[in-house]
């Protein structure tokens, strides 16, 4: 527990990275650093790597490693070495007065410094009937949304022409049958690499200078309409979903215009350093980076950050250096893999298991409420809420339980389900649907429906 009257050395908004990075570097100084990770505001905690599969660029995994699980290296080196994290999101800022000042939705937390790593959101494109089709066909992370079943052996599109359109497209052919890559331009803009990979896929189809103009459907997306560059009549083509890789916005509407920004609102530093135009404030990663947006390079300006930040603490005489009972903390021991459950290993009280098996007997003859979350591999945000979700089950003391489903692995569950997309939560008791929610949602609202069934229950 923290005591948020104090005034913080060093506040780290944002968690991708850059975040991490600067926390790691702030954390090792003995600086005491307060990382504020975001929930639900500008993306999810852990920044766009959280939504990629395989990273196979980044220095020291020869083999590559999955986005989500180099985030939670990331954020396990950050803990271990002593950083605080608070998981919400930063609301407000004060940067006119000092100490500055952060508004949350429960704290307001006053720093010397703070280093600003709030990334970039994927950008949407309005097309008409975006918002009826949104999560019913339309979707901005294929690494989220790719394994649903309704898009199994389905002609698929991607939106873009850059690494992660052409990621995304390689992504999606795991699925689909055929995979339409819409491109503006007469070329792609990624890597040699990914371009190689993408025109060598016999399932991609590229549609040069092409753009989406409108999406159809009935319950579900089922055609897209496009217009071709140079010709009068606009085309359809069939597609059961399509993904947007079209770039990205900066997060930056909190700070409300007190740091200085460039015209397409990221934020401006000095030349080759992480100081913004406020003295005591530094920014790192993609929030300050519309040229290079790499994990590394991101990494890398959250060090520079970090050390800058220290530097100017130590400078201004504002540093509290706390002191160590040991000088090497504690190893990080990470959790395993939960097993399937089948006939020989399942366990009636069991708080949280896995698998059609564990479903089916806690559905059918279990009296207590039941959590069902249906997951992907891949699925970053599922990386975030698994671990919210299962601290919430343990409060409970057993009398909850949790069944974690993959849709990878589980199709005709999660079809039966209605699942159209990851993570899906649904809480059931006495075989009834209670709720369901989608996508990453505060801890409280798991407690509170949990709690108001088990008190209609005791009545």
């Amino acid at each position: 527990m923290r005591n948020y009257s104090e005034i913080e050395n060093i506040v780290i908004i944002g968690s991708g990275p850059a975040g991490y990075t600067a926390a790691i570097y702030a954390a090792r100084a003995n600086l005491k650093p307060l990382l504020i990770t975001g929930f639900e505001k500008g993306g999810i905690p852990g920044g766009q790597l959280m939504t990629t599969t395989f990273v196979e660029n980044y220095p020291g995994f020869p083999n590559g490693i999955k986005g989500p699980e180099l985030m939670n290296l990331f954020k396990d080196q950050a803990i271990r070495w002593g950083t605080t994290l608070l998981e919400i999101d930063a609301e407000e800022i004060n940067l006119k007065t000092k100490p500055f000042s952060i508004k949350t939705k429960n704290e307001l937390i006053q720093a010397h410094s703070i280093i600003i790593a709030t990334g970039a959101r994927a950008n949407k494109l309005g097309v008409p009937h975006e918002k009826e089709f949104w999560s019913k066909g339309i979707s901005a992370c294929a690494i989220c949304d790719g394994a649903t079943p309704q898009f199994r052996n389905e002609e698929l599109a991607v939106i873009g022409g850059g690494d992660s359109a052409c990621e995304e497209a390689v992504y999606l052919t795991k699925f689909g049958s055929k995979v339409h890559l819409l491109v503006r331009s007469n070329h792609l803009k990624a890597s040699a690499a990914m371009v190689d990979r993408v025109k060598n896929n016999d399932q991609i189809m590229i549609h040069w200078e092409t753009e989406l103009i409108d999406v159809q459907g009935d319950e579900w997306l089922n055609k897209l309409t496009i217009k071709r560059k140079g010709q009068l009549n606009n085309e359809t083509i069939n597609a059961r979903g399509v993904f947007y890789a079209i770039g990205h916005t900066p997060n930056t509407e909190f700070l409300n215009g007190h740091l200085k920004q460039n015209s397409k609102g990221y934020l401006i530093t000095k030349d080759g350093r992480p100081e913004t135009s406020i003295d005591g404030v530094f920014a790192a990663g993609d929030v300050a980076d519309s040229e290079w947006r790499q994990g590394i390079t991101a990494a890398g300006s959250g060090c520079k950050a970090a050390l800058a930040a220290e530097r100017w603490l130590s400078k201004n005489n504002l540093a509290s250096i706390i002191s160590r009972g040991s000088k090497e903390p504690e190893k990080t021991k990470r959790e395993g893999e939960i097993e399937t459950s089948n006939e020989n290993n399942f366990n009636f009280e069991s708080l949280w298991q896995r698998g059609s098996y564990a479903l089916r007997k806690l559905y059918h003859e279990s009296k207590k409420p039941l959590v069902v979350i249906y997951t992907s591999s891949n699925c970053g945000p599922c990386h975030i809420l698994k671990p919210q979700l299962k601290r919430v089950i343990e409060e409970f003391e057993g009398k909850v339980q949790a069944i974690e489903i993959n849709i990878e692995d589980e199709q005709e569950i999660a079809k039966q389900a209605d699942v159209v997309g990851t993570p899906t939560v649904q809480l059931f008791k006495s075989k009834t649907l209670i709720k369901q929610w989608k996508g990453v949602k505060q801890r409280h609202e798991f407690k509170n429906a949990i709690i108001k069934i088990l008190e209609e229950t005791s009545k």
